[in-house]
């Protein structure tokens, strides 16, 4: 089916993208005079860095989530009187390891 037979569908610059934003706000201007580009890309580019960025901090987030959820489990289900104190290896006095 050519191109132009689908309705939902707008080509720019040979890619098929949804609908343009319509950004009119002050910051929008000033980032398009910043970086020298038109509002439409500055603000595309800035947001793809954001949505990169937040996709990095959850990425980062799963296995720490994970981890915890596994001490929990593990912590869980030892005895109650397994303490994790480790005053032990320590010579309180000197402030040396034993």
């Amino acid at each position: 089916m050519p191109y132009f037979y689908r309705p939902r569908s707008i080509f720019y610059q040979g890619e098929a993208m949804g609908a343009q934003p319509n950004i009119k706000s002050e910051d929008a201007y000033r980032l398009a005079d910043l970086t020298g580009e038109i509002r439409t890309t500055a603000v595309t580019k800035a947001l793809r860095t954001e949505f990169d960025r937040e996709q990095r901090l959850r990425d980062k987030a799963a296995p720490r989530g994970r981890l915890m959820a596994l001490a929990d489990e593990i912590s869980a289900s030892m005895p109650a009187d397994v303490a994790s104190d480790d005053d032990w290896l320590h010579d309180a006095e000197a402030g040396l390891p034993r």
